[in-house]
């Protein structure tokens, strides 16, 4: 039996996996709209900010909650928990796949000066390429982070989750969380140390 809108809408992620599980659409979009954001950017993050390799990933996260979702069992584990480890698992897989490729074929890394530019001379158009270059030199060092790394900074700086969530996400203790946080920031300040005055880093 299908539940009210506004009752499904105030039911927890597992609850609403457990709706679509037995059919109810309802609960299929509201859960696809409260997760896929969230996933889509994390993997987002985690590819350099190639939207096409996020969107990929993101999709076959989403499959494979679906798949999943006849036999979940609540309190094994948070959904979006769940969801989160699915891509990281996928965006790493990924990396390392397009490393061997790079390495097998010689090509160059990228550079900053591989960031889009302004398409025109309009007001606002420098402050968009300005921003635009942050945002590619962001990506790219988080790029050159080791794996978990850059996993711990994305979830914690940039998606906000809490370090018992990111040690759940990982399958490690919050204190490794505290430890890969760290040494992340620290790589991230080193690989960001010739833009930070430019680029607007001076406080990050």
């Amino acid at each position: 039996m299908k539940m009210p809108r506004d009752m499904v809408e105030d039911e927890d992620e597992a609850a609403l996996l457990a709706r679509y599980a037995q059919g109810d659409t309802v609960a299929a979009r509201l859960l696809t709209a409260r997760l896929l954001p969230p996933v889509l950017s994390f993997a987002s993050r985690m590819m350099a900010g190639d939207r096409a390799e996020a969107e990929d990933i993101a999709q076959e996260a989403m499959l494979r909650l679906w798949r999943a979702a006849p036999g979940w069992r609540e309190g094994e584990a948070k959904v979006s928990t769940w969801l989160y480890r699915v891509v990281a698992n996928l965006a790493t897989d990924r990396i390392r796949s397009r490393q061997r490729r790079h390495r097998h074929t010689g090509g160059a890394p990228l550079e900053l000066s591989d960031a889009p530019e302004a398409a025109d001379g309009t007001p606002g158009a420098e402050a968009r390429l300005i921003a635009s270059e942050r945002m590619a030199a962001l990506d790219r060092a988080l790029a050159a982070l080791p794996d978990r790394q850059r996993e711990a900074v994305v979830l914690r700086h940039i998606e906000g989750l809490s370090n018992p969530e990111i040690a759940a996400v990982l399958g490690v203790g919050v204190e490794a969380v505290e430890s890969l946080t760290a040494r992340g920031r620290r790589g991230l300040a080193q690989a960001l140390g010739p833009y930070r005055a430019l680029l607007g880093f001076e406080g990050d």
